[in-house]
């Protein structure tokens, strides 16, 4: 559905923050909008935090197993090829030191090279 969405919506091959912010978190994640945060958003950066239910986080937490490794794992890869699928120009990172049950939200950044 998102890859239909921007490819009905976009007018040049170019895709901007504000499509990744909106085809990425809203539609591909499904992050409420009241459990996101954007710290920074500029043409070449959109840094984000979030604090919506994660199936990785709870199964983690049952688990006993360590979310920095989980997170990376599970989620990762499937990130970074949704977000190539975009452009293969995204960048895409999570702070590993800044991720929960460690802190309250999971910060990523992702990064658009020109």
């Amino acid at each position: 559905m998102a890859f239909r969405w921007h490819r009905r919506n976009k007018t040049s091959e170019n895709v901007t923050m504000e499509d990744i912010y909106k085809l990425f978190y809203l539609d591909f994640l499904k992050v409420p909008v009241e459990d996101f945060l954007i710290i920074e958003m500029t043409d070449e950066r959109l840094v984000t935090r979030c604090k919506n239910r994660c199936p990785i986080l709870d199964f983690s937490r049952m688990m006993n197993i360590d979310t920095k490794k989980s997170c990376k794992f599970v989620s990762e890869g499937p990130c970074k090829f949704f977000l190539r699928k975009l452009d293969k120009n995204i960048v895409f990172k999570r702070n590993y030191d800044h991720i929960r049950p460690y802190c309250d939200d999971c910060e990523e950044t992702i990064i658009l090279k020109k």
